[in-house]
């Protein structure tokens, strides 16, 4: 059999579980999930050989209404991540159904023909296991009139209902190529992005409020010792004195804990014992700033 190999961009609104989709086809944890919108804020790419396909799935932003330099940067690297892809999979959470934001990104899909219309695109509803069946069908039925989809998926990423059948159709859906990645690797994220990236999806889950969204986490440095481990030096940017001081919190309790579960995460994931040292500095006006944007894997749009 000749050897098969794509770019697939997950599309979708926040929230609808892009991220957990990919980790779930993956295997394993690449991209970070937390239950808050707008987590992902650049392209992640997962390898996933299947038979003798190379399935590389795109992980994309949520498609949301703009305001910072630093939102543009992120919905101009989902339809980026679309238009680069040979399929677009458009991702629903099944429970909200047809929300503004599903409308907008489906409008999109539908209009822009010559960017992303010209790739294929399939529907996939994800979440089914929470609700009934029959809610679903007129729910495909609404989406089917706004987007010309070419096959229509029902998956549940949490469970994982649906996503073998998905991923069966993929591999044969992809055009034939040489595969472009070693079928061994993960992801091609570079350790010091990967590595800022679970220091702040733990920031994600242990804060609330305008605190995640008015972060970023940059490597500052990244070295191997002599024994296998390694050490990992990191830079929390926030955009208010007041920030700050929440992040770290009384007693430097609350950035001890992001630092541990963090350090616990890349522990498991680089496979060697990890050394974190984490920093929080005010800079107001990173989220518009090119350079901050370059650090996190985005374009300046």
């Amino acid at each position: 059999m000749a050897s098969r190999c794509g770019h697939i961009a997950l599309l979708g609104a926040p929230n609808a579980g892009k991220s957990t989709l990919l980790n779930r086809m993956a295997g394993a944890r690449v991209s970070i999930v937390t239950p808050k919108p707008q987590t992902t804020r650049a392209r992640v790419l997962a390898i996933v050989p299947r038979g003798e396909a190379q399935l590389l799935l795109v992980d994309t932003p949520g498609i949301f209404a703009p305001r910072r330099r630093l939102d543009r940067a992120m919905v101009a690297a989902a339809w980026q991540g679309a238009a680069d892809a040979d399929l677009a999979l458009f991702l629903v959470d099944a429970k909200r159904g047809l929300t503004a934001e599903v409308e907008a990104v489906a409008a999109r899909l539908s209009a822009d023909g010559p960017a992303v219309g010209r790739r294929r695109t399939w529907l996939v509803l994800n979440k089914i296991d929470l609700l009934a069946p029959p809610a679903l069908l007129p729910l495909v039925e609404a989406l089917s009139r706004r987007v010309p989809c070419e096959r229509v998926f029902m998956v549940s990423a949490a469970t994982g209902d649906g996503v073998e059948d998905l991923l069966d159709a993929l591999a044969e859906a992809v055009p034939e190529g040489p595969h472009l990645y070693p079928d061994d690797d993960l992801t091609n994220l570079p350790d010091r992005l990967l590595a800022a990236e679970l220091v702040r999806e733990q920031i994600f889950l242990q804060t609330h409020e305008e605190i995640p969204y008015a972060t970023t986490v940059e490597t500052e440095s990244f070295r191997e010792g002599d024994d296998g481990s390694v050490r990992i030096e990191a830079t929390i940017y926030v955009t208010r004195a007041n920030q700050r001081a929440i992040l770290i919190g009384q007693g430097g309790k609350r950035i001890k804990e992001i630092g541990s579960r963090a350090r616990a995460e890349l522990a498991a994931l680089l496979e060697r014992k990890v050394h974190l040292f984490l920093n929080v500095k005010e800079r107001a006006g990173w989220d518009e700033e090119t350079a901050r944007l370059r650090a996190i894997g985005l374009d300046d749009p």
